[in-house]
């Protein structure tokens, strides 16, 4: 017999496992998430993690497809790519399934999409996206309402400082207009100023020089995307320089539109700016556009969206308004083990109180109280290796379970049940039908000393 090949166990660059610890984690922050999705309408929705590559194809801009990840088994007559976002899956189900969906379509999607990015901190091939969209809805209120959920679901999350930044693609288009730069070449102008947070001014000036736009373009350009006003006062300068240019018109008269919106939705001016250095990479937008910041932490965007009204239209004949966002749930997570965000109470397990076994003379009795622990909706675990009590307490220890119950000889004899608060060693000793009230009164004060 062939001696058996020992495969060293590792993972894919960009690739990640998460143990239970982490997952509890995750699993905190993509509820708060989805409770916030809820509470403005959104509904749940889930497409597969492959699509037609064909699909995916011509929706996003050349860089960004040059991320995507084909997927091809050996007799697979189709071609497909793993999805890169869940924006355009939602677009294919609108238009396939257009006469079971009621308009407007309010959806949110929590999966993971793949890119075939170099990984870095923040930065991963694999990583869940949080989308949440509105089909069938042109007026500017879609787009206020998502940018209200985005900042109810960062407050809720406990982040101090964010700032949710605003433009609209039409400006961008004036800009590039009213400065002198041919139609053919506004995707290089695009893709220059979205990097200016890395490179500044001076950086953009010298790429877009470099790109083959005119010095005395770019001069008369500048000035516009790097006025530092606030709130609208930016807006007001643009109009007085562009408000001749339909583009221009349209532009402002959304992010007025928008900025009424939010105001009527009680969201502080505090929590968002209009910037027009944001330009968001993806070629699908057509209008508003968004992107939040974290400014403490650095750790670059935590969502990203905005208005692509023509990208439905690629799969049937009529397009449908449409505007939404997606949250980077990596990065916030980053974010909220940087900052220690998660509740004073949170454990690294969800298990709440651990059943002991003194024998196996005992273990039946053991079980029995397992399983009223969980018919009373206790999180239980029943210990099923050594005997060892010291043992069975550094289990429950290390694991981070905060109560043991105790069921030895005298405890079942009398029928009680002695119960352990690990913190602080408090010990209660019970009637066996009052155990899983008692436990959940121990979790409390866990919770209230804190």
């Amino acid at each position: 017999m062939a001696p058996q090949v020992k495969i060293k166990p590792r993972l894919p660059k960009g690739m990640r496992d998460f143990l239970p610890q982490a997952m509890l984690k995750r699993e905190y922050v993509f509820g708060i998430v989805r409770e916030v999705f809820q509470l403005y309408g959104f509904e749940p929705l889930q497409t597969p993690v492959m699509e037609l590559y064909e699909t995916l194809m011509g929706k996003y801009g050349e860089d960004a497809e040059k991320l995507i990840y084909r997927a091809q088994h050996a007799e697979g007559k189709e071609e497909l790519a793993l999805r890169y976002d869940l924006t355009v899956p939602l677009a294919r189900v609108v238009a396939q399934y257009q006469n079971e969906i009621t308009l407007p379509f309010k959806r949110y999607q929590i999966s993971p999409v793949w890119r075939g990015e170099r990984p870095q901190r923040g930065r991963y091939r694999e990583f869940y996206q949080c989308d949440a969209d509105i089909v069938g809805v042109g007026d500017m209120s879609a787009d206020a309402e998502i940018l209200s959920m985005v900042v109810t679901a960062l407050r809720r999350l406990g982040i101090p400082q964010f700032t949710v930044k605003i433009n609209n693609r039409k400006l961008l288009t004036a800009i590039g207009q009213y400065s002198g730069v041919p139609d053919s070449l506004l995707p290089e102008l695009y893709r220059s100023i979205d990097k200016f947070d890395k490179v500044g001014a001076e950086g953009v000036q010298n790429e877009l020089l470099q790109r083959g736009i005119g010095m005395d373009v770019v001069q008369r350009m500048m000035p516009l995307i790097t006025a530092q006003m606030p709130g609208l006062e930016r807006v007001d300068f643009l109009e007085e320089l562009l408000g001749d240019l339909p583009a221009a018109q349209e532009g402002i008269r959304e992010l007025r539109a928008i900025s009424d919106h939010l105001s009527d939705l009680d969201v502080a001016l505090k929590f968002y700016e209009f910037d027009f250095t944001m330009v968001r990479g993806l070629g699908y937008y057509t209008g508003p556009i968004f992107e939040t910041i974290i400014t403490e932490p650095n750790l670059g965007s935590v969502s990203g969206g905005g208005r692509y009204d023509a990208l439905v239209g690629m799969f049937r004949g009529e397009s449908l308004p449409t505007t939404g966002t997606s949250l980077g749930i990596e990065r916030l997570i980053d974010v909220m083990d940087i900052l220690d965000l998660y509740p004073a109470a949170f454990g690294g397990t969800v298990v709440q109180v651990l059943v002991t076994v003194f024998g196996d003379d005992l273990r039946s009795a053991s079980t029995q109280l397992a399983a009223e622990l969980r018919a009373q909706e206790v999180r239980t675990e029943l210990y099923m290796q050594d005997k060892n009590i010291g043992k069975q307490f550094s289990h429950a220890d290390k694991k981070g379970i905060p109560v043991v119950a105790l069921l030895g000889p005298d405890e079942v004899a009398s029928g009680v049940v002695k119960l352990k608060r690990l913190k602080d060693g408090a010990e209660v000793i019970v009637p066996r039908a009052h155990a899983a009230e008692k436990v959940r009164e121990l979790l409390g004060e866990v919770t209230s000393n804190e």
